[in-house]
C-alpha cells in the first residue's frame, strides 16, 4: 500500500515499495518544513511550477540522488541547463515511469523563478500520479476551476491534495466545492499557515466537507492510502 508524507507547504513524498518521489520539495527556509533536504532520498522530483516555495531545493535534492526533475517542458528545461536529469512533459501529457504513471493537468496560478520569478518557467501544473494502483491529485497552487469536475469523472482518486491558504490559491470555499468536483476518497488541505498571508484553520475545511474524508496532516505526517 503506498505511503504519502506532508512535509510542509505543498510538498510532499510518496513511496511505494522501493519507490520513493517528492513533489515541490520547499524544505530549506520553510518555517514548517517537516524534513531537511540532506534527509530526503528519491528517485524523481516533480515540480507543479518554478515559484521558490515550491521549486526549493531541488536541485540540491536532485543532484544528491541523481533523481530525474519532471516538470513542464519550459521548467524541466531550466533543470537541464543547471545539470540535472529531466523528463519534459506538459499539460494533458502521461507517461509511465518505472514507479508509475504521471499525468499533468492544468492549474490557474503562475510560473516564474527567481526571487522576483524573473524566468519563465512554463504554466503551473496539477499531477495525477499513480503508484501501487492508487491514484493520488496534486493540485498544486491553483485557484478553483470547473474542469476539476471532469477530472474527478475520468479518474479514480484515492487521495487529493488541494491548497487552502487563499490569497494566492484557492481558499476554503472554493476548495470544498473543488472536492465535490473532484470526488476522492481522501482529501489532505495544504498551503497554508506557513507565511502569515495564508493563515487558515483547516478544521474549519474539514467541517465544510461532506463528501470526502478529510485528513489534516502535519509536517512529517505520513498516510497510508
Amino acid at each position: 500500500m503506498p505511503t504519502a508524507r506532508f512535509l510542509g507547504q505543498s510538498c510532499i513524498t510518496i513511496q511505494d515499495g522501493d519507490h520513493k518521489i517528492i513533489v515541490d520539495p520547499f524544505l530549506t527556509g520553510n518555517p514548517l518544513a517537516g524534513a531537511k533536504q540532506e534527509e530526503i532520498e528519491c528517485s524523481h522530483v516533480l515540480l507543479t511550477h518554478g515559484h521558490g516555495d515550491h521549486f526549493g531545493d531541488t536541485i540540491e535534492i536532485a543532484k544528491r540522488n541523481d533523481a530525474t526533475v519532471i516538470a513542464t517542458y519550459e521548467l524541466a528545461s531550466f533543470c537541464g541547463g543547471k545539470g540535472l536529469k529531466s523528463h519534459l512533459m506538459h499539460i494533458g501529457g502521461a507517461h509511465d515511469f518505472d514507479f508509475g504513471r504521471v499525468k499533468l493537468t492544468i492549474a490557474h496560478h503562475g510560473g516564474g523563478f527567481g526571487e522576483n520569478a524573473e524566468i519563465y518557467t512554463g504554466p503551473p501544473v496539477g499531477f495525477l500520479i499513480t503508484m501501487g494502483g492508487k491514484t493520488v491529485y496534486n493540485a498544486g497552487d491553483t485557484g478553483l476551476f470547473y474542469d476539476m469536475k471532469l477530472i474527478g469523472e475520468m479518474n479514480q482518486i484515492d487521495l487529493a491534495f488541494l491548497p487552502i491558504g487563499d490569497n494566492f490559491t484557492m481558499g476554503i470555499d472554493d476548495a470544498v466545492k473543488a472536492v465535490e468536483f473532484l470526488k476522492p476518497k481522501k482529501v489532505v488541505p495544504v498551503h497554508y499557515n506557513t507565511f502569515p498571508l495564508i493563515e487558515q484553520d483547516p478544521q474549519e475545511f474539514a467541517d465544510k466537507v461532506k463528501t470526502a474524508e478529510v485528513v489534516i496532516m502535519k509536517p512529517g505526517d505520513a498516510i497510508e492510502f
